[in-house]
């Protein structure tokens, strides 16, 4: 090339970067990994209740939703496709997996994974207590298929990646953004079956709201979370079992001897009231404790607190309060931390952190 062909190409350069500087601000970088879920569920009609999970891919959602090109670069994967009844620690580790190698890439800016209702509230805490990263990482789902008269999944969408795009966003830990609502990972639960407003974060209430990509944010995480977490599943290829004993008037204690019997490293009930139970229960915690099985108490009530110390001698049985933490959400914390320890009180001051 002669110099006036390179002067030509650098006057090229200078005026095109010009123009960026004077035009709207570069788009964020969002990549959507789907899992499948409601959101991506086909019926043979648009009314009626039945439907099959998991039948749209990735590129159909996003194509569905045509004004996500004015919010951000969006890009897609199809990480599963599953109903989220079937969501499984495999998957969550494989998800860890590309959740962290994205983030970690100067290319993108911030993360929207769709995902069924049912366990939506563990895999966003899972991933909130294991994600390497401050930038946005926002689960979104549908309570009506992909094919439904008044879907929700195409809003619900593009207000997710609305929430991730956003700067405000970042550092908040893992964010659910359903039905125009913003929620922080920890203590968001569903609570009915059919309805679209069926999440409530009860206790510490919503992180935001967001209205056709404006958002708002009432406040910030309280407890340790993401880039601030000590937890990792790099390299793990099994995580502990645990498994959650709903307790009820009359509860067969022969349930969690089962469990112990069956390979279980640790329980969590799922109390009546204040994380109580019968005493042949406590009696059946006691063989399990005798294991070296860690104990969690959990309440089946939908919100408040599980108390150290209330009605349960802790100490002296050795079993741990949840806290705020309903039984799915402390399944999968107890699963973390048995990756590092079964020391009761270690598992205390993990629950009372995270």
């Amino acid at each position: 090339m002669n110099v006036f062909g390179k002067i030509l190409v650098l006057t090229i350069v200078i005026l095109t970067g010009s123009a960026a500087l004077a035009g709207e601000p570069m788009k964020a970088k969002i990549v959507i990994l789907a899992t499948g879920g409601t959101i991506a569920g086909a019926a043979a009609t648009g009314v009626q209740a039945g439907y099959t999970s998991g039948e749209v891919g990735v590129e159909t959602l996003i194509g569905a939703v045509p004004q996500l090109s004015e919010l951000a670069d969006i890009s897609g994967e199809q990480v599963a496709n599953v109903g989220s009844q079937d969501m499984s620690d495999e998957v969550w580790l494989l998800l860890a997996d590309r959740v962290n190698t994205l983030l970690a890439s100067k290319d993108v800016d911030g993360i929207v994974i769709t995902h069924g209702t049912d366990t939506i509230e563990e895999t966003s805490y899972f991933l909130n207590l294991i994600v390497n990263s401050d930038k946005p990482v926002v689960m979104t789902a549908a309570m009506r298929p992909a094919t439904a008269l008044s879907a929700d999944g195409p809003l619900n969408i593009f207000n997710a990646v609305a929430v991730a795009a956003d700067a405000e966003a970042k550092g908040r830990g893992v964010l659910i953004v359903i039905n125009d609502d913003i929620h922080g990972a920890r203590g968001m639960t569903k609570t009915s079956t059919t309805d679209v407003q069926t999440f409530v974060s009860a206790e510490r209430g919503l992180m935001g709201a967001t209205l056709y990509g404006e958002n708002r944010y009432y406040r910030s995480p309280y407890r340790t979370h993401t880039s601030a977490s000590e937890f990792s599943v790099e390299g793990i290829k099994v995580l502990p079992r645990v498994d959650v004993i709903y307790i009820s008037a009359g509860v067969s204690p022969d349930l969690i001897d089962a469990a112990v019997d069956n390979g279980a490293k640790g329980i969590v009930t799922a109390g009546v009231g204040n994380g109580n139970m019968t005493g042949d229960a406590l009696q059946a915690l006691e063989r399990a404790r005798a294991e070296g099985v860690v104990v969690v108490r959990s309440t089946r009530v939908t919100s408040g607190t599980v108390g150290r110390n209330v009605e349960t001698d802790d100490d002296a049985m050795g079993t741990v309060a949840s806290g705020e933490l309903n039984p799915a959400q402390s399944r999968v914390l107890l699963k973390l931390i048995l990756t590092k320890t079964d020391d009761p009180a270690k598992v205390q001051a993990y629950f009372n952190k995270y």
